[in-house]
């Protein structure tokens, strides 16, 4: 009987969320806590990296934090950012979010429709002339990178901040009493074993969101319960909806 379940992602803005729903449905306990956290790597480890900010003239930002270390490592290595410099967001939301440190109108901001990456390729296209400096975390592939050189446009990928383990207490690990896990990335799996060293699954739920996050838990000698998206449920509260009508009624 599933009736607490950790979903290692922030609590969600909206008290509409179709977690809360599924929650009240089902009369289960939902804890939101995270397993990673994302921090800014030093001046020091850019440079490291050989990259000048102003060779560049127009940013590709690909997520909130993206935008939040370009800005802050700008600020510490006392670069004053052009006012022509372009940015392409992957979607309005994080397009809308640059106004937290520059002035909306005055900048040329560009965003995708469906917030695929694949997307907004084609409207860099249209500014083929710009030199593209692309802001990502330590843990990422090489598709962007690859659209970008299959078009051949200029552009450059830099590590501004990196994904950690968000390590529990010694109270959470001493109350760690959940029904269900759920993950998002294979970086959660990896603060799992790091944290619980010697965590035993036995009757404990555990659900995956993508390819990479299920790989790494099977690797991991984890039964999965849950694997999403699949055609049928392409959303985590989906799969976890049927899951729970399934076994619990």
């Amino acid at each position: 009987m599933i009736k607490k379940i950790l979903v290692s992602q922030p609590k969600p803005a909206s008290e509409r969320s179709p977690y809360f729903d599924i929650a009240s449905k089902f009369d289960v306990e939902l804890v939101f806590r995270p397993f990673i956290k994302v921090e800014g790597i030093t001046a020091k480890e850019f440079r490291a990296q050989k990259v000048s900010i102003l060779d560049y003239t127009a940013i590709v930002f690909t997520s909130r934090h993206a935008i939040d270390h370009f800005f802050n490592m700008a600020k510490e290595l006392r670069v004053t950012i052009p006012e022509d410099m372009k940015y392409f967001c992957v979607t309005e939301t994080i397009a809308l979010y640059i106004q937290k440190y520059v002035q909306y109108r005055k900048r040329k901001v560009f965003f995708g429709e469906t917030g695929r990456v694949d997307d907004l390729v084609p409207m860099m296209v249209k500014h083929k002339t710009e030199k593209y400096l692309v802001p990502m975390s330590d843990v990422h592939n090489d598709s962007l990178s690859k659209l970008l050189d299959a078009k051949k446009l200029q552009h450059k990928e830099c590590i501004m901040y990196k994904t950690v383990s968000n390590d529990f207490t010694p109270d959470e690990v001493k109350n760690f009493d959940y029904d269900m896990l759920i993950f998002f990335s294979p970086a959660g799996i990896e603060s799992l074993t790091k944290n619980f060293p010697n965590f035993k699954q036995g009757e404990i739920a555990i659900a995956t969101f993508g390819p990479t996050t299920a790989k790494a838990a099977k690797d991991a000698g984890l039964r999965l319960d849950i694997e999403a998206p699949s055609e049928k449920y392409p959303s985590m509260t989906g799969a976890l909806l049927h899951y729970l009508l399934e076994t619990q009624g």
